[in-house]
């Protein structure tokens, strides 16, 4: 079994990449594109290993925690919005919406 944290911290190396309400419904709609599938899923699996901190995602000026992930090559997709939340209990991403184009 391999050692899953990183030397000094206590955390396991990646966050849970969890759905809101809105995403979970949006995600199980008959009318999502099957094309957007792989692209969302292997973004939600880059935030959750990642922490959050997705090369190529960007920050909320305001609230940094508040991230953008371009989806497909050069954002071409669309794009996630996610919150990264290390103080909640237990630590996640929460992803907060999906806009394709």
């Amino acid at each position: 079994m391999s050692d899953t944290t990183h030397e000094g911290e206590n955390d396991p190396a990646g966050l849970s990449c969890v759905l809101s309400e809105d995403v979970a419904r949006f995600m199980i709609d008959p009318s999502l594109p099957p094309w957007a599938m792989g692209s969302i899923i292997a973004a939600m699996v880059g935030i959750g290993e990642t922490r959050g901190l997705v090369p190529g995602s960007t920050a909320a000026e305001e609230w940094p925690e508040c991230r953008l992930l371009p989806l497909g090559e050069d954002g071409t997709l669309g794009i996630v919005e996610y919150v990264i939340a290390e103080d909640a209990e237990p630590p996640q991403v929460i992803v907060t919406r999906i806009l394709l184009y």
